[in-house]
């Protein structure tokens, strides 16, 4: 049986109510709130509402997040569906490896390739997009790795403090 949310690098899994603590670290991490488009912080509340309303369908939420699990069971990161559109079979992709100790070891990789798949084969989807910073080398090549392609570019399109940063926009269609 194919199983589409693990494989021998990583284990794509639901969100629990003990990732309230790694959640909130990272959504307030602010040397990520540029690429995550995020100006505020969270707070644990509004984190346990959200896990709390996880179990709702991709459907009706139109988003969907997966913790991404080392085989020894460390979470590493997550990897995020967004802007869910099953009318014209899309949706937006985002990873995040946080801590720099677990980049460079296959874990964005493998969770990419383990969601594509997923969005291929069980969501139907037609196509995925990505928004990337056109300062951000390591997305950039782990996505074009990964299949997508450029499809243009958004000038000045995301402030961060008193500049201006270009954006990719990356495109896969499933084929």
């Amino acid at each position: 049986m194919k199983k589409f949310l693990q494989n021998e690098v990583i284990v794509l899994r639901a969100l629990e109510p003990d990732d309230i603590e790694l959640l909130y670290r990272w959504e307030n991490d602010e040397e990520i709130w540029t690429v995550s488009h995020t100006i505020v912080p969270f707070s644990r509340h509004t984190l346990a509402l959200y896990i709390q309303n996880s179990y709702q369908d991709i459907y009706e939420s139109k988003q969907l997040r997966m913790m991404i699990d080392t085989p020894l069971g460390k979470t590493a990161g997550a990897i995020d569906l967004f802007d869910f559109d099953p009318f014209h079979g899309r949706a937006g992709l985002g990873i995040l490896v946080h801590h720099p100790d677990d980049r460079s070891k296959g874990y964005a990789t493998a969770a990419l390739n383990l969601m594509i798949r997923y969005c291929f084969e069980k969501l139907k989807l037609h196509q995925l997009y990505a928004n990337i910073l056109t300062d951000n080398a390591e997305s950039l090549k782990l996505f074009l790795k990964a299949g997508f392609v450029l499809s243009g570019t958004r000038k000045e399109w995301v402030r961060e403090g008193d500049t201006w940063k270009d954006e990719y926009l990356l495109q896969l269609v499933n084929q």
